[in-house]
């Protein structure tokens, strides 16, 4: 009986360590939101654009559009979408962890009122120094740069006494 309490212990203890570590995942892409997305988000998915009832998966650099009843992806939007302003149409982030268009009817239900709203910050317009780090950032260049001056400054030798002779 001791042992099967002991085992019930274990058990107990490896399960709630599990789960505890599931809540501790922070994930953060800011780095490879282009720079038509959209401020205020450390973490997007996906955008799911109700002008154009298209959607852009962040991480793989795809859009993704209706096309003859059938969705397709590509890294480029055809022609018949020219007229879209990425940069000042609005734009829904979208955290699924399955294909965004599996919900599209519930997502044009709930964003179609977005489709004439033009009043969204981009990345590229932002002054938050944490959106430097997206490579598409205007800022971006300088930001790496000090951000390697920065980090080169310990492993200099002028600023530390490794080296030195006593």
């Amino acid at each position: 009986m001791k042992k099967f309490i002991f085992a019930a212990f274990i058990f107990a203890g490896f399960a709630l360590s599990q789960s505890a570590e599931a809540q501790i995942r922070i994930r953060i892409n800011i780095g490879n939101q282009p720079a038509w997305g959209p401020v205020g988000y450390d973490y997007a998915r996906y955008y799911y654009l109700p002008e154009a009832n298209v959607y852009y998966d962040v991480d793989a650099a795809r859009y993704m559009y209706l096309e003859r009843g059938r969705w397709i992806t590509a890294r480029k939007l055809p022609s018949m979408y020219r007229g879209i302003n990425l940069y000042n149409t609005y734009k829904v982030v979208i955290n699924r962890n399955y294909a965004p268009y599996r919900d599209n009817r519930k997502d044009i239900l709930a964003y179609g009122r977005y489709q004439n709203v033009h009043n969204q910050y981009a990345i590229r317009d932002s002054r938050d120094v944490k959106y430097y780090q997206s490579r598409y950032h205007p800022k971006h260049k300088e930001w790496r740069n000090n951000d390697r001056r920065d980090e080169g400054r310990y492993d200099d030798r002028r600023d530390n006494d490794r080296g030195r002779r006593r």
